[in-house]
């Protein structure tokens, strides 16, 4: 059988490959006194709140289980509406607003109605892989900026005017930013947008984070600066909603019939049951909640970073926002791995001629630390090796048992 160009460019999603290994573990170490900890994959180990559980099973009882228009129902885009009014004093209108089956179908949708054959695509090294993937999806091409610490791991508008060539259509940002927590300064961001808009291109926000800010400098929304900014947003972080596949777009108003129209061919409409339930996301109650997980994630960053720092995980810049710890393992290898000439990821290292990193380093803590983490090699190629991924969307025991481990291993 043949497969396509386009289905052999897309790359592996290694944050899945690793948690086949981990589940591989966790079935031999499960009965042992050390059961596997995962702190690898980015879900909030909340679920949904009792109202909007309860929104869900009303929906199905009353069989209110039949298409939307795809767009998403009225209602919905006007309680969302509505969240930016009160969560962050913006007025985007229920109009602009795009319920769509997940953040990942809202990233198909844009670049499907934005990007031609050829196009490229400015992003951020380090960044979420299948955010690119969507891009070479649609024919076009990611172009990934090295991005450090000193940018916050980041695009800068200086970075953005240098690569922007003649086939750049855009740029691709995430604030909060999967894998290292950490959000564009607002002041960056705008002129960010300046030197799009001036060279007549695109800005595209993933904001499926944004909930889920810890700070007040980084906790508004691209959408304040201008109508022509494109954000994306989802359920499932701040809403504790992962597998209920449902997320939103907000454009400018002359992009939503455009999308509208690839909607209905690709999805039809977002589940039904799932925008029911998240109604009750709005309510004050549910909101509540939410405000209390926030904190409780926060909290959990603000213990569990000094932790690592302490045992030799550095993390360069402080998260301020989602619930992750990009930390570099260089140190922690360098002992791990002192006066070994031979060493087994469990999956191969990528290139022999160099030194262990984060990929190897995330099997060890596998295998006698029974830990899963994420090694850098997913996010990008500049320097990503040296880091691994946290995630702490995890109990606080969870987090003390892990850093028990990590020190007993490396200290």
């Amino acid at each position: 059988m043949r497969i396509s160009a386009r289905a052999q460019r897309i790359e592996p999603f290694y944050v899945m490959e690793m948690a086949k290994s981990a589940s591989a573990i966790a079935r031999e170490a499960a009965h042992s006194d050390m059961p596997m900890i995962y702190l690898n994959i980015g879900e909030p180990d909340f679920t949904a709140p009792p109202l909007v559980q309860e929104a869900a099973e009303r929906a199905i009882r009353d069989g209110k289980t039949q298409y939307t228009q795809a767009t998403g129902m009225d209602a919905l885009r006007e309680r969302i509406s509505g969240w930016y009014a009160q969560r962050f004093g913006l007025d985007v209108p229920a109009r602009r607003i795009v319920v769509t089956a997940g953040a990942s179908a809202a990233l198909q949708l844009v670049s499907l109605a934005l990007l031609e054959a050829g196009d490229e695509v400015l992003m951020p090294d380090p960044s979420y892989p299948c955010n690119r993937q969507f891009v070479a999806m649609a024919d076009a091409r990611a172009v990934l900026l090295p991005s450090g610490p000193a940018e916050r791991f980041q695009l800068s508008a200086a970075q953005v005017e240098q690569a922007w060539g003649a086939h750049t259509r855009g740029v691709l940002l995430a604030s909060p930013s999967n894998p290292t927590g950490t959000s564009i300064h607002p002041g960056e961001l705008r002129r960010i947008h300046e030197v799009v808009q001036g060279r007549g291109g695109v800005t595209l926000i993933d904001e499926i984070y944004l909930g889920l800010s810890h700070e007040a400098t980084y906790g508004q929304s691209a959408l304040a600066l201008d109508d022509q900014i494109i954000s994306i947003n989802s359920f499932s972080k701040y809403f504790n909603m992962t597998g209920w596949r449902l997320g939103w777009l907000v454009l400018p108003e002359a992009l939503v019939p455009v999308i509208e129209q690839i909607a209905q061919h690709l999805f039809i409409c977002p589940s039904t049951v799932s925008q029911y339930a998240a109604l009750a996301c709005f309510e004050a109650e549910s909101l509540a909640e939410y405000e209390r997980r926030r904190a409780e994630f926060k909290a959990r960053r603000d213990w569990f970073v000094p932790q690592l720092e302490r045992i030799g995980l550095l993390v360069p810049v402080m998260p301020d926002g989602a619930f992750y710890a990009w930390a570099d393992c260089t140190a922690a290898c360098n002992k791990l791995f002192a006066g070994r000439s031979e060493y087994n990821s469990g999956m191969g290292q990528a290139n022999r001629d160099q030194p262990p990193g984060s990929w190897e380093f995330a099997f060890e803590l596998m295998k006698h630390a029974h830990l899963a983490v994420t090694p850098g090699r997913d996010f990008g190629h500049a320097d990503t090796s040296r880091y691994v991924r946290f995630s702490t969307a995890n109990s606080m025991v969870q987090l003390k048992a892990a850093v028990a481990r990590l020190e007993a291993l490396l200290t």
